[in-house]
């Protein structure tokens, strides 16, 4: 009994270590870092930030959403997703991918590693 209590314990702690899907809240004219480094919020760990990566956003709320993605502060992109819609992203070694609101929305952010 003792065993199976270590067993499931180390289960779930291995679980939220290895996860990479992160949701987030965002308010109001909120701009919101989600990949890279510079202004705005670290929100999230891109577990394949050192290689091309595929980003997965969901917006979960009720509000459309930017997804604006930049590249040492070179604007490449940015596209609206609208509420319940889910878009995927490839996202280049050094690219940064911010999530930008006017208005308060939720959203979740899965990263998956970019097979060609």
């Amino acid at each position: 009994m003792k065993t199976s209590i270590y067993l499931l314990f180390a289960f779930l702690l291995l679980h939220s270590c290895v996860s990479n899907e992160s949701v987030f809240k965002l308010d109001p004219t909120q701009s919101m870092l989600i990949t890279g480094k510079g202004e705005g919020q670290d929100a999230a760990i891109n577990p394949y930030s050192d290689q091309k990566s595929r980003a997965v956003v969901k917006n979960l709320g009720h509000n459309p959403l930017e997804v604006r993605i930049q590249s040492k502060g070179t604007f490449i992109k940015q596209i609206s997703i609208s509420p319940k819609e889910t878009k995927e992203f490839i996202l280049e070694k050094d690219y940064e991918l911010y999530l930008d609101s006017n208005l308060a929305t939720k959203a979740r952010v899965d990263f998956e590693k970019y097979n060609d």
